[in-house]
């Protein structure tokens, strides 16, 4: 498989900004992105999903370890 072109690439990154702009606009009702993933997973390669998806996850986590709002699972706090 080729490299994406710069072209693809911007064309990816503009998809993966729009959908990751949906689900923060949409926390309550993530279904309303639906067409923003679609057009998110037609833009980029399969292998970048994801890494995109994992990131957005890390992204997250991070953001409420930061704010103090991380609740470990009580499985975790008993070890």
């Amino acid at each position: 498989m080729a490299a994406p072109s710069m072209k693809e690439r911007q064309v990816c990154w503009g998809a993966r900004d729009a959908y990751w702009r949906c689900l923060d606009e949409n926390t309550e009702d993530p279904s309303r992105c639906e067409e923003s993933r679609r057009s998110f997973e037609s833009s980029c390669p399969q292998q970048w999903i994801k890494y995109f998806d994992k990131r957005r996850d890390y992204l997250k986590f991070k953001e409420k370890f930061e704010a103090g709002q991380f609740q470990p699972s009580k499985t975790t706090s008993k070890s």
